[in-house]
């Protein structure tokens, strides 16, 4: 399977993100999963609302794909506010933030993608942006510079990450609602794939829903893209319902296997196992052997295996489990680990 072929790698394609864009819930109704957030932010939200305030600051962190954009554009449409979008990488001087820090309306939310990589000497202007709603510009340069003290409206920014531990602590404090997103059930993902299936106009019964959710890796962007892409093949194929037969068929040709693996979560397992013994090893050995970034695999792949108990994280390194060494057909030695739960 190519780079481009792989499920969790790569940017989708312009019609691929317009149609990412249809199946987001727009409110909290709509919103499943993550009840326990779900049902904070409405309190949060509503009081804010009755109040007349805008909402605190708010900070999501999990997995790629677990809905953390989709809340920040539901957090914006709740409060009745404009929402603007930005990442952390596109902020690359603190005149970058200024510039839209002080052209921000009264209650606008402010969404940073990644912004656990905020430069240090961005941070430093949102500190007081974000407890004060101040920022302080420094004009002119030598013994002519002064520092102007600007105003600004009362925003509320919503931050994501998927990298929690490299947000600094002076920046996490300022977040006055801070929660996890975490990977979803079967169950929650066969309601999302139905509601996307008929949101697509797909015929997809039950069986067909369940067995693309067990498939997504605990994860809703994944389950959609699954979906679109078993439509393609059940349509070629002539099949006007989405059934299990259509689901496992489209499935098999995606090689995506009955865990959700793709081909690089057998190849990171099979590389811990063959050329490592089951490890440890570090990870970036592993990322070397496999030919892969070890970002990718640190943010993309490695949480879902060690939820699912085939990898484990130890001092030393990555150590194959296992239920690792039984997933790929291997005898498992007497000193592997067992499975997490």
């Amino acid at each position: 399977m190519s780079d481009g072929d792989r499920l969790l790698s790569g940017a989708l394609e312009a019609d691929e993100a317009g149609l990412e864009q249809t199946l987001r819930p727009r409110v909290l109704d709509e919103y499943v999963g993550q009840e326990k957030i779900v049902a904070n932010l409405r309190v949060f939200i509503q009081a804010a609302r009755e109040r007349g305030e805008p909402l605190d600051h708010v900070l999501l962190f999990g997995p790629p794909g677990l809905g953390k954009t989709t809340l920040a554009h539901i957090v914006a449409r709740e409060m009745g506010a404009p929402l603007r979008s930005t990442s952390g990488p596109a902020l690359e001087r603190a005149g970058d933030l200024a510039a839209i820090l002080t052209n921000l309306e009264p209650g606008e939310v402010l969404f940073v993608d990644e912004i656990h990589r905020l430069g240090p000497a961005v941070e430093e202007i949102l500190y007081p942006a974000l407890e004060d709603f101040q920022i302080d510009l420094v004009l002119g340069q030598g013994p002519a510079a002064r520092t102007v003290k600007l105003t600004l409206p009362r925003f509320t920014l919503v931050g994501a990450t998927t990298r929690a531990g490299l947000i600094s602590s002076p920046l996490r404090a300022r977040f006055g609602i801070v929660h996890r997103l975490d990977f979803y059930p079967p169950s929650e993902l066969t309601r999302i794939v139905r509601r996307s299936a008929g949101l697509l106009g797909i015929d997809a019964d039950e069986a067909g829903a369940e067995e693309i959710a067990r498939r997504s890796r605990g994860t809703p962007r994944i389950a959609n893209r699954l979906l679109r892409r078993v439509r393609d093949f059940a349509q070629v194929d002539g099949s006007a319902r989405l059934d299990l037969a259509a689901a496992r068929r489209g499935l098999g040709l995606l090689e995506v296997d009955e865990h959700g693996f793709d081909e690089l979560d057998r190849k990171i397992l099979g590389t811990l196992i063959e050329v490592y013994g089951g490890g440890p090893a570090g990870i970036q050995a592993i990322a070397a052997a496999v030919g892969e970034d070890r970002g990718t695999i640190e943010d993309l792949y490695e949480p879902y295996l060690l939820q699912e108990g085939f990898l484990q994280r130890t001092p030393r390194g990555r150590m194959a489990t296992r239920r690792a060494y039984e997933h790929l057909g291997r005898t498992p030695p007497a000193g592997a680990p067992g499975q997490l739960f």
